[in-house]
């Protein structure tokens, strides 16, 4: 009896490792010679990672004929990224659905809309039922008034989750297509200030700093801005700096290389800033909390809540804190002890602590941990597989 439970744990734990890995898009398409340019380019606009982080997704390939097409027009790789981006859903369309579209047409939003890089709903992508059995896709601020590609055939699917599709021909748009700045053109507070980061912008501008940022920018960079509200919320405590404090808070907020979300999710520890020197390090920990992504300094808890770019080298987020480092701020108190029985309940009345939102960030994280894993033991345990060995016993 021992020796079939021991058997039943073993299976378990295999088909937890089995599943408990994402998808990867790059080693799916490596199996299909004819879509490798294709998946080249996945990689190298860095599509492939944020295809990898995402549970549901649809990915429409096109075979090297077609990329052929596309490479002749020599757009720049960030203009390739975008029109990529326009490949990719954010929800699943395996065969069936396709040729089952509720009306007969639907529209579905792309990787160029959700990254904030498609103007308008320039990034959105109508899907129709045509006659004959095909299935017609285009852009919806597209050029032509019929379908600009049609279904080919299912590569890969995972139902609900994972839906890898060929179609005949690039989608592509005006908007897709237009000229992006590569990047020694970019200026880094243009960007913040168009994008909803003004107030960030012009304050490293006026600290003195935009050239620091600048300079890192060629290495690779990552900013992450406070929004305008948070940011006026926070300025009674910037004033009190010093000139010296204040440049070394905004350069806190740059990390100098390059992290798209995906790499964030994936690659959870300590990151140098720009204010990190010798012992006066200046870092602060990623933590991924299911698809959020927090940014702890030990003195408050960040959340990333939007992108404004993240076209390499340069990666700009919206965050809804002031990063405020250990170096300049008092770190918030650590949580208390657990209060035994014979304690008096007067001892958790609440205290006026300024920063009482962001002290508790480590329990949420803790309760997320919980409620993922209760998650995944029902799962794994009303698989049907599972139930049936169960029943075995």
């Amino acid at each position: 009896m021992e020796a079939k439970i021991l058997t039943l744990i073993v299976g378990i734990l295999l088909f937890a490792a089995d599943n408990a890995g994402a998808h990867n898009i790059t080693r799916i398409l490596a199996a299909h010679p004819t879509l490798s340019t294709f998946n080249h380019y996945l990689t190298l606009t860095h599509l492939a990672a944020e295809i990898n982080r995402r549970r549901t997704i649809t990915v429409c390939v096109v075979n090297n004929d077609a990329m052929a097409e596309l490479l002749d027009k020599h757009y720049t790789l960030p203009t390739i990224k975008n029109i990529l981006s326009l490949h990719i859903f954010a929800d699943y369309f395996g065969a069936k659905k396709l040729h089952q579209v509720s009306k007969g047409s639907t529209t579905t939003s792309s990787l160029f809309q959700a990254t904030g890089e498609a103007a308008g709903t320039s990034g959105y992508v109508n899907i129709t039922d045509m006659k004959g059995g095909k299935v017609g896709f285009s852009p919806v601020d597209s050029d032509s008034a019929h379908p600009v590609a049609t279904f080919v055939k299912s590569v890969q699917e995972s139902p609900y989750d994972l839906a890898v599709i060929q179609i005949s021909r690039i989608l592509s748009s005006p908007e897709a297509e237009a000229p992006t700045a590569g990047p020694g053109e970019l200026n880094v507070t243009t960007i913040m200030a168009k994008q909803g980061c003004k107030d960030f912008s012009d304050l490293i501008i006026e600290q003195g700093v935009a050239e620091t940022f600048s300079q890192s920018l060629q290495g690779g960079l990552t900013i992450f801005c406070p929004s305008g509200e948070t940011l006026k919320d926070f300025m009674p405590k910037f004033k009190k700096l010093s000139a010296d404090n204040k440049t070394s808070l905004l350069l806190f907020h740059g990390v100098p290389i390059y992290n798209s979300l995906g790499m964030l999710k994936s690659s959870n520890g300590l990151l140098n800033t720009l204010a990190t020197e010798g012992a006066r390090k200046y870092d602060f920990t990623v933590q991924t909390d299911g698809d959020v992504v927090k940014l702890e300094t030990k003195v408050v808890t960040a959340t990333i809540t939007g992108t404004l770019i993240d076209e390499d080298p340069l990666a700009v987020f919206k965050i809804n804190k002031v990063l405020q480092p250990t170096e300049l701020f008092k770190a918030a108190p650590a949580p208390k002890a657990a209060k035994s029985a014979f304690e008096d309940d007067s001892a958790d009345a609440p205290s006026s602590n300024d920063d009482d939102d962001d002290s508790t960030s480590a329990d949420s994280t803790s309760d997320g941990g919980v409620t993922l894993l209760r998650r995944w033991v029902f799962t794994v345990l009303f698989t049907p597989v599972f139930v049936t060995l169960l029943v075995s016993f």
